[in-house]
């Protein structure tokens, strides 16, 4: 359902209801308009909320409809009324839907909307909001009871704080945290319900007097919350910011570690007093965490912890340190694994006895679970500690780590927008693209360091255990090295152009970091006809180890292994002579392969076990489906494809993307009314990235060495637009094709962030002439994605300014001032060209919709929302993956495939205990 179509609902229940029930029906006859949906629609909101909810109209039973949501099952009551289990029938999906004793305000209802605009793993999601009603999320589960053990109860607390932090900086407070509003799934998953309701509640209204939760009225203000999770300023009736929930946080951490409640009494008043009064009993509070909940408990606001993402810090983590082992443990996984080898009855303790005696090959095939989604793109995103005993791996754009004895994962703060992670050595951090540039985090938590700018074509890194990063910074250049502390990239290797090599990438640092390995690739080859080559680091010196293959890696079983066209092959190497003996054999089939990277989805630990992906030729696969706000999809391009870069004509009849194999891929134009779909160009060693020039006739794209244009019928030749050796990207004209702008890399060969420039262009009916390009926007921060808007007077682009990528908007020509338009993640921003709105992408790869309005050299951004629940497929800082029709009600989106295997791909990887002494079985190490 469509907000206008839900507004206009509301507009009539509420006219409705102030007439008498018996002029009900000749109203809505009148006032719908020969429209029997609406009509029925808003009979089933004048029938009232089930039974026993404050203020209902009738008593429907189960099976009524309540808007459009037909109820099922109460699920219970609480201070706002009552809980049902209900279903939306448009989407086939269950709901909870909470009913209030009295009707929202429009204040409200526009309040609860932003609230929907949460969108986090944590928070449990609202999803409509009727006139006396709230339709959330259905979670599953539990509220965690104490006392639990240490490590599971900072996990849970993690998982709350981060939701807490997250609606913090969206200027919305929770005012009501306990147990009661949170939920933690089968999977570890933890829920936070009731996000900022009880502050958007704003009076008595709305809560039963039976409730835990009280409201009284003061003269100084109103005390919302439920009394032993108040914080002091909440028991006067104080104004109260996001400390509050600080507070309700360290009495929850405090409960889930002792089992008890700090300050809870017999009765309200004597509960309330000793939260002003009473100091918990700190000893009850294990050492580790004793810092961390006295932090939250300061009874004065001015000195209780400030922000939650600050909290970790203050972990004693050398006070219970546990003891470290080598030995891979499996227990958190068995559960979700099909263990080849395990007879009934076996014990896992006994079958890892024989193991260590017999040292078969074990397979374990591992469902990650429901809220994994293993990135599309990126060199590698699933990797195993070099010890074996910790998974970390990249999901909806984002790191997570997770213990192999444990079986629950959490997220890396300070990991937004991450791509491509690799580990140090000893396996204590890991280092990523984020934001611009090559970063690293400690795997036990902290702040994100940059080491140094990179292009966000960023093509993989390998820690040597010298201290030194070497890493491919761009799709085309050389290897550089970085000092793991930070620091200027230095070159390594040099690009040997009697090859006609275009890149070098995927390195990976030997042992005793004298040499490195890579994958060079050539401008006339895919990946899988790359070479794989070694250079010793001290003299440069250089030999191809094999020829057809990307991707190699030395294993500590002696050998060298390689992909082919998604086969894993391996041959014995000689790592002291630097040199391969004997013939390659394949090994390993159906590794999931990326062709954009010439990369494998395969890791490996020091101790002999691998993880990887399996699939097909589907890595990376995507479809082109038509969206539209209510999540309903229709299919373009039905058949799976490597697209990037979809873009709509002018008039919407006609699709350019680029779409191939690898590195050589070509701009292609389907034409919906034909059903055709024409090769322009193909593509040797560039991604080009298309757009369309405003009268439809031309087709402008990234070049090697610039920007270049065509025409749209592909007839004549191409040519260069502009010339530039740093890498040039265009992204949107104004509506007349007199200005195009693009962004540029900040150094030569993309190995830096970008800018956003501008050029004027001259359009004479039969080709198109760029003028002298203009720098919009220079700083030390990363811009992409400049989008202008219908009337040319206004630029968004994206930023990473703030940290995280966030959308913004400029006035053009830039005045000196920016309006951010996101809050939690903003890419690839489009303005619609049929009304006053902007699309944007959110972290969660939802499309994200922010109406505004212009007063003179003002923009106004209304708080955005979800447009449609559906989430496109990630494909990376920078590309485009959708784009707004002409009229503004639908987009083209990159969807990932509904295959078996896609999804499959998507949150299962495959373990392999024991591979090295398999390895040594297939193909003996050489002498």
């Amino acid at each position: 359902m469509t907000r206008e179509r839900w507004e206009q609902i509301e507009r009539l229940f509420q006219a409705a209801t102030q007439r008498p029930v018996t002029e009900h029906e000749a109203f809505l006859k009148e006032n719908c308009g020969g429209d029997d949906s609406l009509r029925l629609e808003v009979e089933s909101l004048l029938a009232g909320p089930p039974s026993g909810t404050p203020g209902a109209q009738s008593d429907p039973a189960a099976g009524k409809m309540a808007g459009p949501y037909r109820l099922l099952s109460p699920l219970g009551a609480g201070g706002m009324g009552e809980v049902w289990r209900a279903l939306d029938p448009r989407v086939n999906r269950d709901v909870a839907i909470k009913f209030c004793g009295a009707q929202f305000s429009e204040r409200f209802g526009r309040e609860a909307r932003a609230i929907a605009a949460l969108n986090h793993p944590n928070i449990c999601h609202l999803y409509d909001v009727g006139p006396n009603y709230l339709v959330m999320e259905l979670v599953e589960g539990e509220s965690p009871a104490g006392p639990l053990p240490l490590d599971r109860a900072l996990q849970y607390a993690r998982q709350v704080a981060d939701a807490l932090e997250t609606a913090h900086e969206r200027g919305i407070i929770h005012r009501d945290l306990k147990p009661g509003n949170i939920k933690v799934r089968t999977d570890g998953t933890v829920k936070v319900l009731d996000f900022g309701l009880a502050k958007m509640a704003g009076g008595t209204q709305n809560l039963a007097p039976h409730s835990a939760t009280i409201s009284m009225d003061q003269t100084q203000g109103v005390i919302l919350g439920t009394p032993a999770y108040m914080s002091p300023e909440q028991v006067r009736g104080l104004e109260v910011d996001k400390r509050s929930d600080i507070w309700a946080f360290g009495v929850l951490l405090y409960e889930m570690l002792t089992g008890e409640r700090p300050f809870e009494k017999p009765n309200v008043p004597d509960t309330m007093a000793s939260v002003l009064t009473v100091e918990p009993d700190w000893e009850r509070v294990p050492v580790r965490a004793r810092r961390l909940v006295r932090r939250c408990l300061e009874k004065d606001p001015r000195k209780r912890l400030r922000d939650l993402g600050d909290a970790w810090e203050l972990l004693d983590d050398g006070a219970t340190a546990a003891p470290r082992t080598d030995r891979l443990r499996w227990a958190g996984w068995i559960a979700a694994a099909a263990v080849a080898l395990i007879a009934a009855g076996a014990t896992w303790s006994g079958l890892r006895s024989r193991i260590s005696e017999s040292k078969p090959l074990v397979r374990l095939d591992v469902d990650l679970g429901p809220d994994v989604s293993l990135d599309l793109t990126g060199v590698q995103n699933v990797l195993l500690s070099p010890d074996g005993t910790r998974l970390v791996y990249v999901s909806r754009d984002r790191l997570f780590t997770r213990r192999l004895d444990q079986s629950e994962a959490k997220e890396i703060p300070d990991t937004q927008g991450a791509t491509s992670p690799f580990l140090s050595p000893d396996g204590s951090w890991v280092g990523f693209y984020g934001h611009g540039g090559l970063r690293k985090v400690s795997l036990d938590g902290g702040v994100a360091i940059t080491l140094c700018s990179t292009s966000a074509y960023f093509t993989g890194a390998s820690w040597g255990d010298d201290g030194n990063i070497v890493a491919s910074l761009s799709p085309a250049g050389p290897l550089v090295r970085v000092p793991s502390g930070g620091g200027n990239p230095q070159p390594v290797t040099e690009m040997d152009r009697t090859r006609r090599e275009v890149s070098h990438r995927l390195p990976q640092v030997l042992p005793g970091s004298r040499a490195v390995i890579f994958t060079a690739h050539t401008s006339t080859t895919g990946y899988d006809d790359a070479n794989i080559e070694v250079m010793t680091l001290a003299d440069h010196h250089r030999k191809t180890l094999i020829r057809g293959g990307t991707f190699g890696r030395y294993l500590p079983s002696g050998h060298l292994i390689y992909v082919s066209r998604g086969t894993l092959y391996a041959v014995p190497f000689d790592k002291d002579r630097l040199e391969v003996q004997g013939k390659a054999t394949p090994v390993l089939d159906h590794i999931l392969y990326s062709p954009m990277f010439g990369s494998a989805q395969i890791a490996f630990s020091q101790n002999g076990t691998v993880i990887y992906r399996a699939g097909e030729s589907e890595y990376g696969m995507v479809t082109v489906q038509w969206l539209d706000s209510t999540g309903a999809r229709k299919p373009l391009l039905a058949r799976p494809g490597r697209y990037l870069n979809p873009r709509l004509s002018p008039d919407g009849r006609r699709l350019v993307l680029s779409a191939g194999e690898g590195s050589v891929r070509g701009l292609w134009i389907y034409n919906r009314q034909q059903d055709t779909m024409t090769a322009l160009t193909h593509s040797e060693g560039v991604l080009r990235l298309p757009i369309w020039s405003p009268d439809g006739r031309f087709i402008v794209y990234r070049e090697q060495g610039g920007i270049s244009a065509m025409r749209a019928d592909g007839g004549g030749e191409p040519w260069r637009l502009i010339k530039n050796e740093n890498d040039q990207v265009p992204t949107s004209f104004t509506a007349d094709g007199k200005r195009l702008a693009f962004y540029q890399s900040q150094g030569a060969g993309g190995v830096a962030g970008s800018d956003v420039w501008t050029v004027p262009v001259e359009n004479d009916g039969s080709t198109l002439r760029a003028g002298t390009p203009e720098p919009f926007l220079q700083t030390r921060f990363d811009e992409y994605n400049p989008s202008f808007s219908p009337n040319g007077r206004w630029l968004a682009y994206t930023s990473d300014e703030s940290g995280p990528y966030q959308v913004y908007v400029r006035a053009f020509p830039d005045n000196g001032r920016r309006w951010q338009v996101s809050s939690s993640g903003g890419l690839c921003p489009i303005f619609s060209k049929s009304g006053s709105e902007l699309f944007f992408l959110n972290q969660d790869n939802q499309i994200m919709l922010a109406k505004y309005t212009t007063k003179g050299d003002e923009f106004v951004p209304e708080r955005p929302a979800v447009w449609s629940e559906g989430r496109i497929a990630m494909m990376g800082v920078p590309f485009w993956n959708y784009d707004v029709a002409p009229d503004g009600k639908r987009v083209i989106a990159l969807m990932a495939p509904d295959s078996p295997q896609q999804q499959r791909a998507q949150n299962h990887v495959i373990f392999l205990e024991n591979f090295f002494d398999e390895l040594r079985r297939i193909v003996p190490p050489g002498k």
